[in-house]
């Protein structure tokens, strides 16, 4: 794929990709905030309106290998333009749906599009920028996401509880052809580029370090999301907030995941396995410090502001770990790390309510989140001694 004219040192056709990110974060956050509308009109509880989230994250999942496959007969542009009609078609459906079912049906078509446009879009950013300029590529695409949960998220949910949750998604649905448009002009074409092995792929999804690395990636999320999910009942029942203050956090949270993916990508370009090492560690003291702090309203905001910070900070180096190690299968693995990123939330979801379930309370939260992702430190730390090791003595018979 030949490099694009840049604006300011920024290939143009990222900001293509952070338009069709932006269309994708939006659709599958904002339906959190329309559950009371959705569960009035559609005549079903509250419970299984949520579902439409889990529904959303588990087609995410399934999609990513079965999308991947299906477009590797395509080119990266003409599947990334494939991609965001399938986006498109699955939010207009949403807007006209007549019942639950065929929302829920069209909530899983649109998320098939969601891990297959972010792992071919990683692919086509980091081809798009030297080398070490890998991480703050991935990262600008991934700003999509972020300014989606800062700014497409509210205002999604207030047009909707102003004019009913359909017009919501009237709106996502329009953001469709204005991401079609910037992708189609913008992004270079790459007609002439290698096709993709499918066979040669899932081999490369097999390996060991590969596996390992989706694994990392299930473990870290699952630890932010079974705090995060719970966000909301812990500023209300714990700290003693306001229903209405909840937004505005919330917001704090959005503006924290831009800072953090920005910072995370910075450092992973001068140093990967530092960066992720450190954001793992600051991601840990972030989630045990909610089970003593929940209490005091000012510490409680900050911290979550500081785990979007800390939980964006990762995404660049897991990303791009996967990237390395995969690098025979690119496209496949890094759609199965945003599938692997969708496991994380809806495990984390699951994990939290098992806590509060079990009646240790919102605030024993945080701790048990803290160990989960202990454990994905410790993986981190014991491959890359490994690898370390593996390096070493490869050295060592090359001098011998």
């Amino acid at each position: 794929m030949k490099k694009e004219p840049s604006s300011q040192g920024i290939p143009l056709a990222l900001y293509a990709l952070m338009a069709g990110a932006f269309g994708i974060g939006t659709t599958e956050f904002v339906i959190m905030g329309l559950l009371p509308e959705v569960s009035r009109d559609l005549h079903v509880s509250i419970p299984m309106a949520g579902l439409l989230i889990s529904g959303y994250a588990l087609g995410v999942a399934v999609g990513a290998p079965i999308m991947s496959i299906l477009m590797a007969k395509f080119s990266r542009k003409n599947s990334l333009l494939w991609l965001m009609g399938i986006f498109t078609l699955g939010n207009l459906i949403c807007a006209v749906a007549p019942d639950y079912t065929t929302l829920m049906i069209a909530r899983v078509v649109t998320s098939f599009a969601h891990g297959t446009f972010f792992g071919i879009g990683a692919v086509v950013a980091t081809s798009l920028v030297p080398k070490d300029k890998r991480a703050l590529a991935i990262a600008l695409m991934f700003t999509g996401l972020t300014v989606a949960n800062v700014i497409g998220v509210p205002a999604g949910t207030w047009l909707g509880q102003m004019l009913g949750w359909r017009s919501t998604f009237w709106a996502v649905t329009m953001i469709g052809p204005v991401a079609l448009a910037a992708l189609y002009w913008l992004v270079p074409s790459d007609h002439h580029a290698e096709k993709v092995n499918v066979r040669a792929e899932i081999s490369t999804l097999l390996q060991p370090q590969v596996i390992a690395g989706l694994l990392l990636t299930i473990i870290v999320d699952t630890g932010l999301f079974a705090v995060l999910t719970y966000v909301a009942p812990i500023l209300t029942d714990v700290a003693h907030f306001s229903p209405a203050a909840i937004s505005p956090v919330f917001l704090l949270f959005g503006v924290g995941m831009v800072i953090g993916n920005i910072i995370g990508a910075k450092l992973a370009d001068i140093h990967l396995d530092k960066t992720l090492i450190g954001a793992l560690m600051f991601i840990i003291a972030i989630l045990v410090s909610f089970s003593f702090f929940a209490h005091q309203q000012i510490a409680v905001v900050a911290l979550v502001g500081l785990l979007g910070i800390a939980g964006f900070a990762a995404v660049p180096s897991l990303q791009i770990k996967i990237l390395e190690k995969a690098s025979g299968a690119p496209t496949l693995a890094s759609a199965m790390n945003i599938g692997a990123f969708n496991i994380g939330n809806a495990a984390g979801a699951w994990v939290g309510g098992l806590v509060i379930t079990h009646g240790l309370g919102l605030t024993a939260i945080g701790w048990i989140a803290g160990c989960i992702v202990c454990v994905g430190l410790a993986l981190a730390i014991i491959e890359m001694q490994l690898l370390s090791n593996n390096a070493n003595s490869t050295l060592a018979s090359v001098d011998n």
